[in-house]
């Protein structure tokens, strides 16, 4: 089932979390070509500085290990995320294994 993860309007942020029972750490941060996003289970990277683009997964390969995978949602409209607008008009969704499965269908 997907879930909304709770990021706020700030450039840099960080949020642990628990996602099919990975102890997961995701940080955001504002650079000056965009969004980016690193994604950390316990201490190891899954991935880092992957750009955020509206409905584009964030770590696309299940090689990595990751149960699931994000997406950026424009609750407006279609534009990329940028952080002025994180928590209210872009969204950071956590897709679990079912979602995914669903998309691949």
């Amino acid at each position: 089932m997907s879930q909304i993860i709770p990021l706020k309007a700030l450039p840099n942020q960080q949020v642990q979390i628990q996602l099919s029972g990975q102890a997961v750490t995701i940080n955001v941060f504002q650079q000056a070509y965009g969004l980016y996003v690193d994604v950390y289970v316990g201490a190891n990277a899954i991935i880092q500085g992957v750009i955020a683009e509206n409905l584009n997964r964030i770590v696309r390969s299940a090689y990595l290990g990751f149960i699931g995978d994000f997406v950026f949602w424009d609750a407006q409209g279609s534009s990329d995320p940028v952080y002025t607008g994180l928590g209210d008009q872009y969204q950071l969704v956590y897709l679990d294994s079912s979602d995914l499965a669903a998309l691949e269908a």
